[in-house]
């Protein structure tokens, strides 16, 4: 199904940007957990547009509203369902967008594959369906919190600007110290200064986020087809914006020899364990126990205020210049979905592999 993602811990969204709710129902999730609401709105929260100058100031408070699959504050084992209303919706601002195809967008190619296309926000192509993957990912973040299982992301480069630290030498609560949600003081502020030059010129910037996952047990993810790095890129490249996907070393790996990456196992604090993590935690398409990383590209947001050329429906050329209100950069908005998917990811594997349990 197009619009599900998973295979035992599944999510179905629904919704349009300018449709009177996004929404969607989490079915598989295990029975009698006890939900913190709070912090599935907190997620949320990180999400939602209008929270800083360098986001869309477009105006939503994201609460979201549970329909059924709980009782008593506890999951009940049946479907999960919920919507988020869209209360700022503006279709007059999109009007201009109707008879033409903006670069970038998927404005032509939902015309072609549907015959029909929503001009307002782009519909269900927009970010705005992302705000249901929240959900399911915080209640996905609290199942594996419960088996010390740790989810972070964050901004580690805007433009050109990079945060040239390991992970491992960063402070992840500084993370949600400033707006564009780099644990590196400095370096945040030049990012913030980068994308607010880029904003006043009416365009936009790109950059990566890095994700670590600790604490997931060896063991973890299928071989072959579904390796788990695969399953992580392929919910990482579901997201609006995303162009590229590595894990561990990646592409640095092409420069080096295998004798300098290999990662030599030894048996250390009473546990199989490697001097490295150049793998990244996945060997074979399995979790080998150490912190899964990998790194997420996004491109520049496509809509800018910069007047623009394209083809109108009927193939004409026209310019334009868009309206409304639109990130100049996705990236610290995006921080939380990365985390969403990610926990949906590792949690609807943590399920499958009861299987293989005795």
């Amino acid at each position: 199904m197009p619009n599900t993602f998973g295979k035992i811990f599944k999510l179905t969204t629904f919704g349009e940007s300018h449709g009177a709710a996004v929404g969607g129902v989490v079915d598989g999730c295990p029975s009698n957990f006890k939900l913190d609401f709070n912090l599935i709105q907190k997620e949320l929260d990180r999400r939602k547009p209008g929270q800083s100058s360098i986001t869309t100031q477009r105006k939503e408070t994201d609460k979201v509203e549970f329909l059924s699959g709980i009782f008593e504050g506890k999951t009940t084992g049946a479907p999960i369902g919920f919507i988020i209303k869209n209360e700022n919706q503006n279709p007059k601002d999109y009007e201009n967008l109707k008879n033409l195809f903006r670069p970038s967008h998927a404005d032509y190619t939902y015309q072609k594959k549907f015959g029909i296309r929503d001009y307002r926000g782009g519909g269900r192509s927009s970010a705005r369906e992302t705000v249901a993957r929240v959900v399911g990912g915080a209640i996905a973040k609290q199942i594996l919190s419960k088996q010390n299982i740790s989810i972070t992301a964050f901004v580690s480069q805007v433009g050109e600007i990079k945060l040239n630290k390991c992970y491992k030498e960063l402070d992840f609560s500084k993370i949600e110290k400033n707006a564009i949600r780099c644990p590196d003081e400095a370096t945040a502020k030049k990012m913030l200064e980068k994308i607010d030059k880029i904003k006043n010129a009416g365009d936009s910037i790109g950059g990566i986020i890095k994700c670590v996952i600790k604490n997931v047990p060896a063991g973890i993810g299928e071989p072959v087809f579904y390796k788990l790095q695969a399953q992580l890129a392929n919910a990482m490249l579901g997201i609006n914006a995303v162009k590229g996907f590595d894990y561990g070393s990646g592409f640095e790996n092409v420069e080096k020899k295998g004798s300098e990456i290999n990662d030599l196992f030894v048996f250390k604090n009473n546990k199989v364990t490697t001097l490295t993590n150049y793998s990244g935690g996945i060997q074979g398409g399995i979790s080998n126990g150490e912190d899964i990383y990998f790194r997420i590209a996004f491109k520049p947001t496509a809509t800018i205020l910069k007047p623009q050329k394209t083809l109108s429906t009927n193939e004409k050329a026209v310019g334009f210049t868009a309206q409304g209100k639109h990130d100049p950069c996705v990236l610290p908005r995006a921080v939380p979905i990365v985390e969403a998917m990610s926990a949906m990811v590792l949690l609807d594997n943590l399920l499958i592999n009861n299987a293989y349990s005795k």
